[in-house]
């Protein structure tokens, strides 16, 4: 069984974060990427590399796995997932982006902009609950 909870953002140690994962929106869309391996859409982000803050794991998914070059992202909360016995943690982002560029030639092969969270996703039992936090985020603190 899968289960999704979320921490506030100083409730864990930043060396325990695994993972940035950023909802972004794009012309009042939100963006969702395709992997060249799969055909399920997903949200940007990815797992952090070792050198690197969650900050700049999270900047540097949403560059390569969107194409965008201008933005404004913030912190929204600290999530962790369990899988039997194994908990993961990580940060989830909100971007506003203003422009995008080329998409790099790396692991996304699609990007596409939707209105609400498409049915078709590579996560569908992580990625719903973190969309809806990002949104509740939004009507509430924006």
């Amino acid at each position: 069984m899968t289960q999704v909870n979320f921490h506030e953002l100083d409730e864990i140690d930043d060396n325990d974060l695994s993972f940035a994962v950023i909802m972004a929106r794009y012309n009042e869309k939100w963006i969702f990427v395709k992997h060249k391996n799969r055909s399920t859409w997903e949200i940007p982000g990815g797992k952090r590399e070792k050198h690197e803050t969650i900050i700049e794991a999270a900047k540097r998914e949403l560059s390569e796995e969107t194409g965008a070059i201008n933005f404004r992202i913030e912190s929204i909360c600290i999530y962790s997932v369990s899988v039997q016995q194994t908990q993961t943690f990580g940060q989830l982002f909100f971007a506003e982006v203003n422009h995008i560029g080329n998409l790099p030639n790396l692991e996304i092969g699609e990007i596409n902009y939707f209105d609400e969270i498409p049915e078709n996703l590579t996560y569908p039992l992580i990625q719903p609950f973190l969309a809806k936090k990002v949104e509740y985020f939004l009507n509430n603190y924006k």
